[in-house]
């Protein structure tokens, strides 16, 4: 590793007490140079117990370890600073990288993990982005007591506090509830609220997801079969009806029931008898029916896809959950309650994020609402090791610019390029079509990559068809196996 001057890296924009624990002289001395010279004070340990001993009594702000030295090495040193001070970072460097030691190393709790030889710059990006999230003047945002309980619903918006209203009222009623909204906006917490709130609570209440029930097993699985009904009904099963009897049956994703159930549906909810499949003695029931869809129901009625007498049977009530977009002021109540929630679940103890990551945070579309953001925070959590998640790692993970001027500067730079190559003849197709056509290759592929592979959920988010989608990877060569090797 070369020593240059400040003017090709640039100061620090703060001097920090750094750590630099080596046995290799030239390059610990080139390190050196680079390191003071961006504006840090450093201090410089030869072996793995002199640096352990000077980072547990002297107040450092960052420690960069060589994994391999004689005695007690890199990983010791990690594993037992991290033991006694888990909030001051430890970078390791390596010449002799392999994949388990890199994971290995992120897993005990290392900031980054570099191979030499590494270029200066990019040290340096990962000593500014380690002092950034470890500094005082990250002022993570603590998690105040009440957001952590187990309140299923949370919202402090005005949009929620009308759906809490209407959930109350409708609570106290036996009318059916129709429960519509985007993905990930929560319609199953909201049925079980209902549930909780009602005459019913201590009865069962029975949910199924009728989108992931094959269509020739959705009849079966709602009302029950008798024994040789069909084949493999090899015994008697009670429907989701009979399970829910007394209580309260949640049919999510009601939209998805084929036609011909829909009709034998209907004559359960007028009559409210239910006879198995390949039965004839018909059962009366007492059950609650909470219905719930992100579909639109009346579109699907104009093509013939929906029962319209069926709707009317369904919505007695109805309830409208607003997407996460349209409540920002509960992002971050929702991401407190979610790093509790995560935090608990993978033993991490203070977890913390600063105020800039929500502000980030509050600036996204989430087009999969509340379980989106719970995923990006798990993951977020994780790839944070016990620090607080800043503002930079949201928007890596998101993909999104540091700034939304930064965006608009983006897309004035494609509309500029596009017409000035169309001015110039070379776009025959004219600029819509290129601008358009660029503009979807990059949603799609943010999408594959937010959806992790999954074409159904791109499918979903992006309002087309799993055909749709499949043809536009395709033709992006955006494919799934081609995106999970980069």
């Amino acid at each position: 590793m070369s020593t240059q001057t400040t003017a090709t890296y640039g100061m620090s924009e703060h001097s920090a007490r750094l750590l630099l624990i080596d046995d290799d002289d030239d390059f610990a001395s080139s390190l050196l140079t680079v390191l003071e010279t961006s504006g840090h004070q450093v201090k410089r340990a030869s072996d793995g117990t002199t640096g352990i001993q000077m980072a547990m009594t002297e107040p450092f702000d960052l420690v960069i370890c060589d994994i391999r030295m004689p005695g007690i090495g890199g990983m010791d040193v990690l594993q037992q600073l991290h033991a006694a001070k888990p909030r001051l970072p430890v970078i390791l460097m390596t010449a002799f990288s392999t994949t388990e030691r890199a994971i290995e190393s992120m897993k005990a709790g290392a900031f980054d993990y570099l191979l030499k030889p590494f270029d200066p710059p990019e040290m340096l990006r990962v000593v500014e982005r380690a002092l950034h999230v470890s500094s005082a003047e990250a002022r993570p945002v603590p998690l105040r007591e009440g957001e952590t309980g187990k309140a299923a619903l949370i919202g402090r918006s005005r949009a929620m506090q009308e759906v809490f209203k209407h959930l109350g009222s409708y609570a106290a009623t036996p009318v059916p509830v129709l429960i519509l909204g985007e993905t990930g906006t929560g319609k199953e917490l909201v049925a079980r609220a209902l549930h909780m709130h009602s005459s019913r609570a201590e009865q069962p209440f029975v949910a199924v997801n009728c989108a992931a029930i094959p269509d020739n097993l959705i009849e079966s699985e709602l009302f029950g079969h008798e024994k040789g009904a069909f084949t493999h009904a090899v015994a008697r099963r009670a429907g989701r009806f009979e399970q829910a009897q007394g209580g309260t049956l949640f049919l999510d994703e009601i939209g998805d029931i084929p036609p011909p159930v829909q009709a034998k549906l209907l004559r359960v909810l007028q009559e409210r008898r239910v006879s198995r499949v390949g039965g004839s003695q018909e059962l009366a029931l007492d059950v609650r029916v909470i219905a719930a869809t992100h579909r639109d129901l009346p579109a699907m009625i104009k093509k013939g896809e929906f029962r319209e007498d069926l709707l009317y049977r369904l919505n007695g009530a109805v309830l409208r959950l607003p997407p996460l977009r349209e409540r920002t002021e509960d992002i971050t109540p929702l991401t407190r309650h979610f790093l509790a929630k995560v935090a608990g679940q993978l033993g991490i103890t203070e977890p913390a994020i600063e105020r800039d990551a929500l502000e980030v945070l509050k600036q996204q579309r989430w087009p999969g609402n509340v379980r989106e953001l719970e995923n990006v925070t798990r993951t977020l959590l994780i790839e944070a090791r016990g620090f607080p998640i800043s503002a930079e790692m949201v928007r890596t993970l998101l993909g999104t610019a540091p700034l939304n001027e930064s965006h608009s500067r983006s897309i004035d730079d494609l509309v500029g390029s596009c017409l000035h190559a169309a001015r110039a003849g070379t776009l025959p197709g004219g600029a819509l079509n290129a601008a358009v056509e660029e503009l979807e290759q990059a949603l799609y592929a943010a999408a594959l990559k937010q959806a992790a592979g999954n074409q159904s959920q791109v499918a979903e988010w992006l309002g087309v068809s799993r055909v749709t989608v499949r043809e536009k990877l395709d033709r992006y060569d955006l494919l799934p196996k081609r995106v999970l090797k980069r």
